[in-house]
């Protein structure tokens, strides 16, 4: 096992993860749901990001140990489950949900303006910026790391400007309600809540590619596995993405030692802090302002009228910051989810059907998947299917289902495959089996609902 670096060399790691996160239930299903019902489910967000870091901290866990993904980690249970995984990632993120959400506040902030052009023209944008990147992680975290901080900045305005002392008591309050869960039909029925708990985070399989992020910072066992590169400007390398076992010595439990503790406060600080601190500080904005109104249910028009409600309390020049930081948000989504869609897609087929290809690479595959992405996106787009809150409820809905499965996969390589010395074990173990129930309760719950309606 590798030398352990330090917190300062490896710090992004999460960052694109947080990223993800920061745009979907953060801006969009959170403050939606406060705004319908109060801070009363605030309990289940905060469980839910606490659920997602040790979800993340065990898919990590795996791949500094290996080198490996935790989806190939999957294909060594049974090899059909990685290409399972994969298409349970792709198909719901086919609607691009969070590239149709900016466009949409971008003609707000212009006060004219057709969505539809706007989030091709960004999907096509993401598309060249990734193409055209010799490492792609590199780039990806340099942009995430910028738009984050951009978003940092609007929400430290909106503590000190556009909340009070007794929004914050709420809040504290509404733990009081923990257990508790209000009509479905006042959060907008199953699905909602479902996905809102699955995105309190980054949510569905976007958790997983924290496997290929660690290994692309060259954290643990990822030192030795290859990058994703641009077969344009970047060096590849063909050889699949399986892994190596360290010698289980005394100086390697150390050094294993040493990743495991810096890797944890890079994953708390990044994506638990932040991320988690994103969601309460946006829902408490909403409940602060815009809690009791009749806001529209049905489409992104509430978004517009909370900044509305935001120009009438604190003028316009918050309105428009509150819409410039939703756009950012949203953005740093899309750029997120179609680098994660794009990496787990390839790690899986390279793995699974091209492992002892030099022709078919990581790197190749990786970029035919971005740009079905932006074709199949720009298609829905076209076709006429454009509201962006009905397209992020699809997304993460189906994302909680993923993370059921998941949780349960992560506990079987995480004591089955690992030396004793490393495995899953103590709280941690308990943890995911609460993980597991907690997604579990909810997606079945979807499940039954959802036959329900059909019969």
């Amino acid at each position: 096992m590798p030398e352990p670096r330090s917190f300062k060399s490896i710090f992004g790691a999460s960052i694109i993860l947080t990223a993800t996160a920061i745009g979907s239930g953060e801006f969009v299903l959170w403050p939606y749901i406060t705004s319908q019902v109060g801070l009363v489910l605030m309990w289940t967000a905060v469980l839910g990001f606490f659920m997602q870091y040790i979800l993340n901290m065990e898919i990590s866990r795996y791949t500094l140990a290996t080198g490996e993904t935790a989806v190939t980690g999957f294909t060594r249970i049974w090899a059909p489950l990685g290409v399972i995984v994969m298409l349970m990632a792709i198909i719901p993120n086919l609607w691009p949900g969070w590239a149709t959400g900016a466009a949409t506040i971008v003609t707000y902030v212009a006060g004219a303006g057709a969505p539809v052009p706007i989030a091709i023209v960004a999907m096509v944008a993401i598309g060249a910026a990734l193409t055209l990147s010799k490492v792609v992680y590199k780039t990806v975290e340099r942009i995430e790391l910028v738009l984050v901080g951009g978003i940092t900045v609007f929400l430290v305005v909106a503590v000190v400007v556009g909340t009070g002392l007794s929004d914050w008591a709420a809040f504290g309050a509404s733990f009081a309600y923990v257990g508790q869960l209000p009509p479905m039909e006042e959060v907008g029925g199953i699905a909602a809540l479902l996905g809102a708990i699955a995105f309190a985070g980054a949510g569905g399989g976007n958790n997983l590619v924290q496997s290929n992020w660690v290994r692309d910072k060259r954290m643990g066992m990822g030192q030795f596995l290859p990058r994703v590169t641009s077969p344009f400007t970047g060096q590849e390398e063909a050889a699949a993405g399986t892994g190596y076992m360290f010698l289980d010595s005394a100086d390697n439990r150390r050094r294993w030692k040493a990743w495991w503790r810096v890797a944890n406060v890079e994953q708390f600080g990044t994506f638990f802090v932040l991320g988690c601190g994103t969601l309460v500080i946006m829902s408490v904005l909403a409940f602060a302002t815009v809690y009791g109104m009749p806001l529209p249910e049905d489409d992104f028009d509430f978004i517009r009228e909370q900044g509305n409600v935001f120009a009438d309390r604190f003028g316009d020049w918050f309105r428009t910051s509150f819409w410039v930081a939703g756009t950012i948000a949203l953005f740093s989504t899309q750029l997120g989810i179609m680098d994660w869609v794009s990496r787990l897609t390839a790690d899986s087929l390279k793995v699974t059907f091209f492992r002892n290809s030099t022709r078919i690479t990581e790197s190749r595959i990786y970029f035919v998947v971005v740009w079905v992405l932006i074709v199949a996106g720009s298609a829905i787009l076209l076709s006429g299917t454009d509201q962006p809150l009905a397209l992020i409820l699809i997304s993460s809905s189906a994302g909680g289902v993923v993370m059921f499965l998941y949780s349960m996969l992560l506990i079987y390589i995480n004591r089955r495959f690992l030396p004793r010395s490393i495995r899953l074990t103590s709280w941690r173990l308990v943890m995911m089996f609460v993980a597991v129930l907690f997604y579990g309760y909810f997606s079945i719950s979807l499940l039954l609902d959802q036959f329900g309606k059909l019969f």
